[in-house]
C-alpha cells in the first residue's frame, strides 16, 4: 500500500476493534505513538503505515480489510476538498470494470495504466462529467481488486458509505428509513418513471430499485447481476453538484437501472422540462434564499402562486407537481416551519383548495423535536373533484402507520379505512393562517374518552407512586478498612471472564424482521424498537449481556428488553462468564464509572462524556458477594426507572387535566367526593 495513506482516530479504532477513547488513551500514554501527518488539531490524520507498525510492535491485534485499504488510499490521494472527486473517479472506474472486464484485463498489463483514462471515458459517457484528478494506477488496481472480491456495485457502496461517514456534516443525505418510506408510498409495482429533481448522491432513487441479493456468487470475477434493466422503473435525477450527480449515476447504473442523471439546478436549469413522471420523490435543500426568485418570477410552474423569496421549499413543491403526470404522486421532505410560515399561506391554501396537497406527516422521532415533515401530494387530474379531508399525522417512530393510512388518500377514498391516521377537514384549515402543523391539529377528544384517559393516567400514576414507597435498597456503612483486590475490565477480558462485542458502525434500519436495540432504547430503558434485516455482521444479544453507550448509559439485558435483538450502532455489549462474574455487579461499576466521567466532563469539557470502559476498576469478590452487590445495584437502577416513569406519568396526568378542564369535559369533584 502507498505510504501516503492516512487514517483518523475513528479509522484506527475500527482497525484495532476498540473504542475511540482507547485510541485517545494510546496517544496520551505512549510517547512513540505516531505523530499526526495532516488534518486539524480537532481531527488529526495519521500515516496508516506508521499506525500499522506501532500496533504490530505493541502487540495490538488489528485487521486492515481490502475495503479499508481502498478507502485510505483514496483519502491519501488528495485532501478532504478533493475527496468527492476521488470517490466519483473510483465509481467511474468500477462502472468501466462492470461493463468491460476484458478491457481492464488488457489495460492492466501496462504498469502505468496509460490507456485507462481514455477507455474509462469511452465506456461511461452516460455519467455526468466532473473535474478532479485521477487517483493513480496504484489506487486503480486496489479498486479493481475490491471489485473482484465484492463485485463492482457492492464495492462502490462500501466506498460511498465511508464517504458519507467522513463527510456527514457536509452531506445532507436522506435517512435510510425516510427514503424507503417515501419511495414505498409513491412508487408502486406499476410505476414506470420516478424523478428526483434534487437527487444528491442518489439515496432516494436507489431505494426505488429492488433489494440486491446478498449472496456472493460471481461471474468472471464480478458479482452477477440479480435483476435486468427491464425489472426497474426508469429513474431520472437532477443535481446541482456535478460530482454528486456522477456518484448518483454510477450507483444506479451499477445496479442495472435505466437511469438518466443530469447535472444542474432543477429550478433555474430544468433538465426534464418535458417529463411527466409517474412519481416524484425529493429532499430539497432547506432555507435557500438564492434559489432564483428574481430570475423565475413569471415561471409557468408557479401554478399555485409565486413562491416568496424566503420560501424556496414551496418552489420545490410546485416544481415537483409540474413534473408529475396528472394522478401521479409526490413525496417531498419539508422543514416543519414551511407548514406555518405566514408568507407561504396563500400557496398552502391553493394547494388545499384544488386537492393537490393530500397529507402532512411529522417525522420528528419521539422526544426529538426538529425532524422534517413529509408532504404527500397528488397532481389533480382534469375534472377531478377535490377531496374534503387532509391526512395529518405525528408519525413519531411508527413509520408503518403512515403506510397504513396513506393508500385511501392516494386514491381519494379517505374515510374510516384511513385509520390509524388522522383526518382534518380542509375547510377548517382555510383560515387566515392556513397552519398545517400536525401538532396543532391533533384530534380533540370527547368527554367520555378524555374522562377515561384521565382516570387511567391517575390510576397508573398512583400505582407507580405506591411502588416508590419501597424506597432505595437498604445499605449500611461497611465499618471496614479492608481494601479489596482490584482488577479492570481489560484484565477480565484477557482472562476470558468477559467477552466484548462491538456493533457495526452502520446498521441499515427499515422494516426488516430483526429487532434492534438502539441507543435511544438503551437511554429510555425500554424494549428494542429498531428493525433491520438479518446479517452475519450483526451482534445478537443474550440475556445477561451488559450493554453500554458511548455516553455512559449501562443496562443489563433480559427477556423483553434486549435479549434476542441485534446490538444497535455505537453500542457495546459485555458478556460475562456467569460462573465467575455477576452481570449486575459488573454493570454497577461500569455505570458508576460512566456517571462519574459524565459529571466530570460536564464541568471540564461539556461536549464530551465518553469513558473508556476497559479501564474501569472492579473489586475481585467471591461470586455470592458479587450477587449481593449486584442485587443492590439492580434495585438502584429500578428506582431510577420508577422515578422517570413517575415523572412521565405525572406530566401526562397534568396535561390531560388541563385539557379536560379547559374544554369543559372535566370538572372539579365536590369536596369530600
Amino acid at each position: 500500500m502507498g505510504s501516503d495513506a492516512t487514517v483518523n482516530a475513528g479509522d484506527i479504532a475500527r482497525l484495532a476493534d476498540v473504542g475511540r477513547a482507547a485510541v485517545s488513551n494510546w496517544r496520551r500514554r505512549y510517547d512513540d505513538f505516531p505523530r499526526p501527518v495532516g488534518g486539524t488539531a480537532a481531527s488529526p490524520l495519521f500515516s496508516l503505515r506508521e499506525v500499522e507498525d506501532w500496533l504490530r510492535k505493541n502487540g495490538k491485534t488489528f485487521e486492515v480489510s481490502l475495503g479499508d485499504r481502498v478507502w485510505q488510499s483514496l483519502r491519501g490521494a488528495g485532501d478532504d476538498l478533493s475527496l468527492p472527486e476521488l470517490v466519483g473517479r473510483a465509481g467511474i472506474l468500477l462502472l468501466f470494470l462492470h461493463r468491460d472486464p476484458a478491457g481492464w484485463r488488457r489495460l492492466a498489463r501496462d504498469p502505468a495504466l496509460t490507456g485507462l483514462p481514455a477507455a474509462v471515458a469511452a465506456a461511461t459517457r452516460d455519467v455526468p462529467a466532473f473535474g478532479g484528478a485521477e487517483p493513480g494506477p496504484h489506487v486503480a488496481r486496489l479498486v479493481a481488486e475490491l471489485a473482484g472480491e465484492h463485485g463492482p456495485a457492492d464495492a462502490f457502496e462500501l466506498i460511498v458509505e465511508r464517504y458519507v461517514e467522513a463527510h456527514s456534516r457536509a452531506l445532507d443525505v436522506t435517512r435510510g428509513d425516510y427514503a424507503a418510506l417515501m419511495t414505498r408510498l409513491v412508487a408502486g409495482p406499476d410505476t414506470r418513471t420516478v424523478l428526483d429533481p434534487a437527487c444528491g448522491i442518489g439515496t432516494l432513487l436507489v431505494t426505488t430499485l429492488p433489494r440486491r441479493n446478498t449472496d456472493n456468487s460471481t461471474k468472471n470475477g464480478h458479482q452477477a447481476a440479480e435483476t435486468r434493466p427491464g425489472d426497474h422503473p426508469r429513474v431520472l435525477g437532477q443535481e446541482i453538484n456535478e460530482t454528486a450527480a456522477a456518484i448518483a449515476a454510477v450507483r444506479l447504473l451499477l445496479r442495472g437501472a435505466h437511469a438518466e442523471i443530469i447535472a444542474g439546478d432543477a429550478l433555474t436549469r430544468d433538465g426534464f422540462g418535458a417529463t411527466n413522471a409517474d412519481a416524484v420523490v425529493c429532499h430539497p435543500p432547506f432555507n435557500e434564499r438564492a434559489w432564483g426568485f428574481d430570475e423565475l418570477t413569471g415561471d409557468p410552474r408557479w401554478e399555485y402562486g409565486l413562491p416568496p423569496r424566503g420560501e424556496s421549499e414551496l418552489a420545490w413543491v410546485q416544481h415537483c407537481l409540474a413534473r408529475v403526470r396528472p394522478g401521479g404522486t409526490v413525496a417531498i421532505l419539508m422543514p416543519p416551519a414551511a407548514a406555518s410560515r405566514r408568507p407561504g399561506r396563500r400557496i398552502r391554501g391553493n394547494l388545499l383548495r384544488v386537492g393537490a396537497l393530500r397529507g402532512v406527516v411529522s417525522l420528528s422521532p419521539a422526544g426529538s423535536p426538529g425532524g422534517p415533515d413529509l408532504w404527500l401530494l397528488r397532481r389533480p387530474a382534469p375534472g377531478e373533484r377535490p377531496p374534503s379531508l387532509l391526512l395529518m399525522m405525528d408519525a413519531g417512530d411508527d413509520l408503518a402507520a403512515v403506510e397504513a393510512a396513506w393508500p385511501a388518500f392516494a386514491n381519494g377514498t379517505a374515510g374510516k379505512e384511513a385509520e390509524p391516521g388522522r383526518t382534518v377537514r380542509i375547510i377548517d384549515l382555510l383560515d387566515d393562517e392556513v397552519d398545517l402543523s400536525p401538532a396543532r391539529h391533533r384530534p380533540r377528544r370527547g368527554a367520555e374518552e378524555l374522562g377515561r384517559g384521565f382516570a387511567a393516567a391517575r390510576e397508573a400514576f398512583g400505582t407507580v407512586l405506591a411502588a416508590l414507597s419501597a424506597g432505595p435498597p437498604a445499605l449500611r456503612p461497611s465499618g471496614e478498612e479492608r481494601e479489596p483486590l482490584m482488577t479492570s475490565v481489560a484484565e477480565l477480558v484477557k482472562e476470558g471472564l468477559i467477552t466484548v462485542y462491538q456493533a457495526p458502525f452502520k446498521v441499515p434500519m427499515g422494516q426488516g424482521d430483526l429487532l434492534v436495540l438502539t441507543g435511544d432504547d438503551l437511554a429510555a430503558g425500554g424494549p428494542p424498537t429498531g428493525r433491520t434485516w438479518a446479517d452475519a455482521a450483526l451482534v445478537p444479544l443474550a440475556a445477561g449481556d451488559i450493554v453500554t453507550s458511548p455516553t455512559g448509559v449501562v443496562r443489563v439485558t433480559g427477556p423483553g428488553d434486549g435479549a434476542g435483538a441485534a446490538l444497535g450502532p455505537q453500542l457495546t455489549a459485555y458478556r460475562v462468564d456467569p460462573a465467575g462474574l455477576d452481570p449486575d455487579f459488573v454493570a454497577g461499576f461500569l455505570r458508576f464509572a460512566g456517571v462519574s466521567a459524565a459529571a466530570t466532563s460536564s464541568r471540564v469539557h461539556p461536549a464530551s462524556s465518553r469513558a473508556d470502559a476497559r479501564r474501569v476498576r472492579i473489586p475481585r469478590l467471591p461470586l455470592e458477594e458479587q450477587r449481593a452487590y449486584g442485587g443492590a445495584f439492580r434495585e438502584l437502577v429500578a428506582l431510577g426507572d420508577r422515578l422517570r416513569e413517575t415523572a412521565a406519568l405525572g406530566e401526562a396526568l397534568i396535561r390531560l387535566g388541563f385539557e379536560g378542564l379547559a374544554d369543559g369535559h372535566l370538572r372539579p369533584c365536590d369536596k369530600g367526593a
